[in-house]
């Protein structure tokens, strides 16, 4: 366990980190006081929620005809709301969270698990209002419950508030970019100067710090893997430790991984079978009570495939023996609910197999998150792993603070940083060319062009690797290449987009070769008006003058956010311009 030290700051500040879910979602904070080492707490009480409710609150939101959200978060299990809804035609949005997922082909395969988006609204428009609903709850809670003076503190240090959102592990460019624009609009920050008090951590991070902070105990130099089980997706990511106590440290060694393999696809294949085995029959109308159930209790409670499971729907004289119902209760053999778990149960396995493949020192799984608390999914893979011999241990890391871990983890990532290095899961770079070489068997596949400018015979659709991917990075590190541009005039201004390859290429070449699995990562810009442009003569007219501008694509990776700058020299002083944040 990790010994947090005190706050060495001047000023009184604050940590906010927002744990946005799939379907349920959370709020951590730490008041920071200068000498004094601080204490993660949780916001437990938010509006219409029941007494004594949880520290989570659902994802949803009613929005009226007019595109105004009218019931958010715990407001919209409201009896009230929920009947106001209902008279009055609301849309009810869930599941939002997922319309941000990478736009990699092995998401695309599950859009169809997606709840459409109403055309008339957008996703920024629903993320804004939710982080709107977030900010107020954890203020009003800080006001009421902080003392001596919580509505003192707030006025304080509202300026100042550092937020942390949560996303699952790989959810980074243009997931990082919706959610700044989202926090501007939802007044988290006031405008574009004050971003750099909105910072990211991944779900795998965030539970590595919360089980750190918890009591996990790790050895000098062992290998681990942290699973991150939760409703939309199961997280994996691999360290190894160094140090111990105070001085522990973690370092990523493998590639982190997301799979669309939640509680809610178990829950959704419950769906599927309840509405096939009831269709056209009375109880037709009660699947999805039926499914509210199963997700609540029978889900969690399923441990043995020999036995039956029950879902509660109706009452006494609800009965047909033909469909296993009886006294308003569904029976479904235990075969059939463990089927419902396959999809989870087999993307977690082939996810930790790849784990150990890629780092061998791994000896222990620890399995976090609220799809922990499934005993089946627990059995399961343990089973299977000690068949496997792949890792000695397996720990369900379950707490009663279990239901907070992503937004606890959060704060400590920020106040603890226990982690230093990470691995790069895709290939960054720029599309370039090659000169033209009449022997390069890749050249003559694809022919060449000439270059109207300088008369040079060049061949397209060249990747040039800034970053490889499975690259161990350090959070300070950076990575340098050097490029070009060429222009009849003196430039003014050159703009290079940055693709990010998500292949199975090991060493990518050609954006013309696997060429869907390029994107542009982000586009950076900068004015080189003062650079130093060389002049150059076109050959063989050497009375046509074009002009050469040099500068270097620098990629900064951290630990969360991806940047880039574009740098070059004026004279002997080296000067970087143009940051950007990954799109």
């Amino acid at each position: 366990m990790s010994t947090r030290k005190p706050f060495s700051g001047s000023q009184r500040g604050l940590v906010v980190a927002f744990d946005l879910g799939t379907t349920f979602s959370g709020i951590s904070f730490s008041v920071l006081d200068p000498g004094v080492v601080p204490r993660i707490q949780s916001v437990t009480r938010f509006p219409d929620q029941t007494p004594g409710g949880s520290s989570k609150i659902p994802s949803v939101l009613y929005y009226d005809d007019k595109g105004v959200a009218r019931a958010i978060g715990a407001e919209t299990q409201s009896p009230v709301k929920i009947e106001e809804a209902e008279d009055k035609g609301w849309i009810k949005v869930e599941r939002f969270k997922m319309h941000l997922r990478p736009k990699s082909p092995a998401s695309l395969l599950d859009s169809k698990h997606v709840p459409l988006f109403p055309p008339s609204l957008s996703l920024s428009a629903v993320l804004a209002d939710y982080l709107r609903y977030l900010l107020k709850c954890v203020k009003s809670f800080i006001e009421e419950t902080v003392l001596p003076d919580g509505a003192k503190l707030w006025v304080s240090v509202e300026n100042r508030i550092i937020f942390v959102l949560s996303h699952p592990n790989g959810w980074e460019g243009s997931l990082h970019s919706s959610m700044r624009q989202a926090a501007v609009e939802a007044g988290l920050v006031t405008n574009a100067d004050d971003q750099d008090r909105i910072h990211f951590v991944t779900e795998g991070k965030a539970s590595l710090h919360f089980c750190v902070n918890n009591g996990l105990e790790i050895g000098e130099n062992e290998g681990i893997i942290i699973l991150d089980a939760g409703r939309g997706t199961i997280d994996l990511s691999a360290y190894s430790s160094s140090g111990s106590g105070e001085t522990i440290t973690f370092h990523e060694i493998s590639r982190s991984e997301c799979c669309f393999a939640g509680s809610v696809f178990v829950t959704q294949a419950a769906r599927r079978y309840l509405e096939d085995k009831l269709k056209g029959t009375q109880f037709e109308r009660d699947v999805d009570t039926m499914v509210e159930y199963f997700d609540r209790t029978t889900k969690l409670l399923f441990k043995d495939s020999n036995d039956p499971s029950f879902i509660k729907f109706g009452g006494r004289n609800d009965n047909d023996p033909t469909l296993n119902i009886r006294a308003g209760q569904v029976k479904i053999p235990g075969s059939d609910v463990a089927r419902f778990f396959e999809r989870s149960v087999k993307a977690a396995l082939e996810a930790i197999t790849r784990q150990c493949s890629n780092a061998p020192n791994i000896t222990s799984v620890f399995l976090v998150g609220g799809f922990a608390a499934s005993e089946w999914l627990w059995s399961q893979l343990k089973e299977e792993l000690q068949l496997l011999g792949l890792i000695q241990f397996f720990y369900c890391f379950i707490t009663p603070s279990s239901n907070k871990a992503v937004s606890d983890g959060a704060v400590s990532f920020h106040l603890d940083c226990l982690v230093d290095t990470r691995v790069s899961r895709s290939t960054y770079g720029l599309g370039t060319y090659a000169v033209y070489e009449a022997n390069n068997p890749e050249h003559q596949i694809r022919g060449y062009v000439t270059n109207v400018l300088t008369g040079e015979l060049q061949v397209l659709n060249q990747y040039s690797v800034i970053l490889q991917k499975d690259v161990q990075i350090l959070k300070a590190q950076e990575f340098r290449a050097s490029f070009y541009q060429e222009s009849a005039t003196r430039l003014n201004n050159i703009s290079v987009n940055i693709l990010k390859y998500e292949g199975i290429i090991e060493y990518p070449a050609w954006t013309d070769e696997d060429a869907e699995m390029y994107s542009t990562a982000c586009t950076v810009a900068a004015d080189v008006s003062r650079i130093s442009h060389k002049t150059l003569r076109r050959k063989p007219w050497n009375d046509l003058i074009y002009y050469k501008t040099e500068f270097d694509v620098i990629l900064l990776f951290g630990l969360t956010e991806l940047k880039a700058q574009i740098a070059w020299k004026e004279g002997n002083v080296g000067l970087s311009r143009s940051l950007e944040n990954f799109r």
